[in-house]
């Protein structure tokens, strides 16, 4: 696969799992467990803020790798 396609590819993957995860994130924080209890609150917001980098990575990772002779 062309680089260029691939980091295309990869920049949409990027996009829709930000936005998806962005989704969910906000759907979860209303339950009334996290939603009454501020430590719990501050706890869930660092971890669903930061936890979109971790299923980022792979795609990242494949958007850079090389594309043999494709190029």
């Amino acid at each position: 696969m062309p680089t260029r396609l691939r980091k295309f590819l990869g920049t949409i993957a990027l996009i829709v799992l930000v936005i998806v995860w962005a989704l969910v994130a906000m759907a979860l924080a209303q339950a009334p467990a996290i939603h009454d209890s501020t430590g719990l609150s501050i706890a869930y917001y660092v971890i669903a803020g930061i936890g979109w980098v971790l299923p980022a990575m792979p795609i990242v990772a494949w958007m850079a790798r090389s594309g043999g002779s494709n190029q």
